[in-house]
């Protein structure tokens, strides 16, 4: 569940970029090429920095995941 959450966090992030690029683009378009080639480094600086925190819920997860030995019924 964790991985969910912090996967959604990085594609919010990155439609967020992309809005503001657009918006910006649309804004002053003389530098159109220069505002997507921020928003493209600040696109790959959000994955970089989602990156962590996805490595790190994935951990938790699968620590909850997975059963802990303990003593056996069978005999």
């Amino acid at each position: 569940m964790r991985v969910l959450i912090e996967t959604i966090h990085i594609a919010v992030g990155l439609i967020a970029a992309a809005a503001i690029a657009w918006a910006a683009a649309w804004s002053y378009p003389r530098a159109t090429n220069d505002i997507w080639l921020v928003a493209y480094a600040c696109m790959v600086a959000v994955v970089a920095m989602g990156i962590g925190p996805l490595r790190k819920a994935y951990a938790i997860d699968r620590r909850h995941m997975t059963p802990t030995p303990g003593p056996r019924d069978d005999g």
